[in-house]
């Protein structure tokens, strides 16, 4: 057996610890079948409930699904109403199964753009799970990658302008720490359903070093069995991080290799 093979066998069965995942395809998903497209958004909304329980029951600890991005708000405005109104009532009856199951709820992004009621019951939906130690599900919405850096950014540099930081103290872990996502493992597994090629401006800095898996499957689509192929592809990955395949299997030693990103 190779020492790629080796690292492979060794690892068949180890699972992401967190996974990101753009839900694209709901809108095509409705018009395949002659109806409205915040249909497939309503579909679509069912499709998450199946991949939380999933996540849930297989042990990853975090699970991050971009539901609206910040250049979202260029869509119909009708599109964007229903949306929002879809949100809230997904909120709304989502969050007390989530809390029942442990599950605690973190959303990321620019919320104050959001209208009060909306952030109202964000903010109450955070606070009810917040001390649940299961499956943490990350919601970003109206987020983007290249503000997620820049807010970051500008924090870096109130503390540099306030004499608390020097320009030369600025350092990747302290960027990583002005980031929405602090506290978080890095995504090991992104996954993007409806079969585009391309991360949109979602988790730029933290994908740096995550596996991408790209499907052809519409997100409502997207069930138990289309996850569990995404995480064989993963297992069959090995993680370098700028190492040799052979220095790799030389530190997945029993009981210690990782695929920590």
């Amino acid at each position: 057996m190779s020492g790629d093979q080796a690292a492979v066998s060794h690892t068949a069965q180890t699972l992401p610890r967190h996974v990101a995942i753009i839900m694209d395809g709901n809108g095509r998903w409705a018009e395949s079948r002659n109806k409205m497209r915040i249909m497939g958004h309503r579909a679509g909304v069912e499709a998450v409930q199946g991949v939380v329980e999933v996540c849930a029951k297989k042990k990853v600890e975090v699970l991050t699904l971009f539901a609206f991005s910040s250049e979202n708000w260029r869509r119909p405005k009708k599109e964007v109403g229903l949306l929002m109104e879809l949100f809230m009532t997904a909120l709304g009856r989502e969050i007390k199964r989530m809390h029942k199951n442990n599950v605690r709820l973190r959303v990321i992004g620019d919320i104050g753009k959001f209208s009060k009621p909306l952030q109202d019951r964000i903010k109450k939906a955070e606070a009810l799970t917040h001390d649940n130690t299961g499956l943490t599900v990350v919601v970003a919405a109206n987020y983007g990658g290249r503000w997620d850096v820049a807010h970051a950014a500008k924090k870096l540099a109130a503390r540099v302008a306030a004499g608390e930081l020097s320009v030369d103290d600025i350092s990747p872990e302290l960027i990583a720490q002005g980031l929405s996502t602090h506290g978080l493992p890095e995504p090991d597994l992104f996954i993007r359903t409806g079969g585009e090629q391309r991360v949109s401006n979602f988790m730029l800095w933290q994908l740096a070093y995550t596996e991408l898996y790209f499907t052809d499957t519409l997100w409502p689509d997207f069930d138990e069995t289309a996850l569990d192929e995404a995480f064989v592809s993963f297992a069959g990955r090995q993680r370098r991080f700028g190492r040799t395949g052979k220095q790799v299997v030389q530190a997945c030693q029993p009981d210690s290799c990782q695929h920590d990103a």
